[in-house]
């Protein structure tokens, strides 16, 4: 079977694409709750062949188009939700809430629309079924579990036999990256709470004072990441908060606080963190006479590409977009991707899709998650393309590239 041209399908649909992308981006929400975007979507999807459901934990929307021949079934996500960053990229559709999409969710969502229509036009053609999963609660909310936990994988009927995300980022206009295995880091957070005596600055020797353990605990902790893995298993361990409070400058606390977030990209990794990291802490507290509460909290798994699944998309990819377009990544982000628990679950492959406009300048480009961060969405038709491409490929018998 060969794919349809879905690129050239796409260029009728990018003015709407574009038009949904910037009314969301001027309009971003947070977390698990995204009604207005939800509402959104559903107009968007409103009139395709598609069987809907939204979420009742949280303002998800699913969509199931179910194809006119036998076959498979196959999970596109899209994410939904904004972070609380208050723009500063000066476009005429830039929010003014206090919220921005600076992590490009608005073109996840636009795109997942255009991959919904482009195959709905073609569902005499398609075989089996294509779940659209539209997710709130990306950033930080763990959307993705809450909409397993409410059935995602059994909307269809049966379960998907392969899962795909494009994300996009900063870098070579239209360029899609991916690889195999390992795609980005899990993610974890560590807190901790050092208790002491205090007391009054002048007369240390009277208190137990958690601030010189808790500054200990810092480079310890950093001692124990470069000692104990492997350099090709790598940790990141960032300490990012650390404090005694607002008391005055001449009191010794009595607790010190600090939080950390710690990146893994395996699961011995993530064994050796649970075990050694509360043990490095309540050593150094102990050695100075304190003691020291340690909260783990495993936040995301790693983001883990399937071998074939991945080789397959290459393939379609380069069949559609060509060889130049799209480039093997030589090792996985650091960053992490709560669409993990989808491919704990399923097999599949997540995309890095790069979107800076043309005129950027590459060295000094913005980054995700930066109040600045442009993304271009004249290639939502790209996007929705490919998403497209990948899906009819997959539930295909045998599939080859048109032209």
């Amino acid at each position: 079977m060969t794919i349809p041209d879905f690129a050239a399908d796409a260029e009728a649909l990018l003015p709407d694409l574009v038009a949904l992308r910037r009314a969301i981006h001027a309009d971003p929400e947070l977390g698990l709750d995204v009604p207005r975007t939800q509402q959104r979507v559903l107009a968007a999807l409103a009139g395709l062949p598609l069987e809907i459901t939204t979420g009742t934990a949280t303002t998800s929307v699913v969509a199931v188009l179910r194809g006119a021949l036998p076959g498979p079934t196959v999970l596109l996500r899209g994410d939904m939700d904004a972070l609380p960053i208050e723009e500063a990229t000066g476009l005429d559709f830039a929010s003014s809430n206090g919220t921005m999409h600076a992590c490009g969710h608005d073109l996840h969502t636009a795109g997942l629309v255009g991959a919904a229509k482009l195959l709905s036009a073609r569902r005499e053609e398609l075989h089996g079924s294509v779940i659209f999963m539209f997710q709130p609660g990306e950033e930080g909310h763990g959307g993705a579990k809450v909409m397993l936990e409410e059935g995602l994988l059994d909307v269809a009927g049966e379960r998907p036999v392969a899962a795909y995300a494009i994300h996009v980022g900063p870098g070579p206009r239209g360029l899609f990256a991916t690889r195999p295995g390992a795609m980005a880091a899990g993610s974890n957070h560590l807190s901790v709470t050092v208790k002491g005596r205090g007391g009054h600055g002048s007369q240390p020797h009277q208190t137990l004072d958690p601030v010189p353990a808790a500054a200990e605990m810092v480079l310890a902790l950093q001692s124990f990441v470069t000692r104990r893995f492997d350099a090709f298993d790598p940790v990141v361990l960032s300490v990012t908060r650390l404090s005694t409070g607002d008391g005055a400058i001449n009191v010794i606390p009595e607790t010190v606080e600090l939080a950390a977030t710690v990146r893994n990209m395996s699961p011995a990794s993530l064994a050796i963190l649970q075990e050694g990291l509360p043990r490095v802490i309540e050593g150094v507290a102990s050695a100075h006479g304190l003691t020291a509460e340690v909260q783990f909290d495993v936040m995301y798994p790693v983001t883990v590409n399937a071998d074939a699944e991945t080789a397959d998309t290459v393939d379609v990819l380069r069949g559609v977009f060509g060889e130049e377009r799209v480039m093997i990544m030589p090792t996985p982000m650091m960053g992490s991707e709560d669409f993990s628990f989808v491919l704990d679950e399923v097999p599949g492959t997540f995309i890095g899709m790069l979107t800076s406009p043309a005129d950027t300048d590459l060295a000094t480009v913005e980054w995700n998650h930066s109040p600045r961060v442009v993304f271009d969405d004249a290639l939502l038709g790209d996007q929705a393309a490919a998403l497209a491409a990948i899906a009819f490929a997959r539930t295909s018998p045998r599939a080859s590239v048109a032209g």
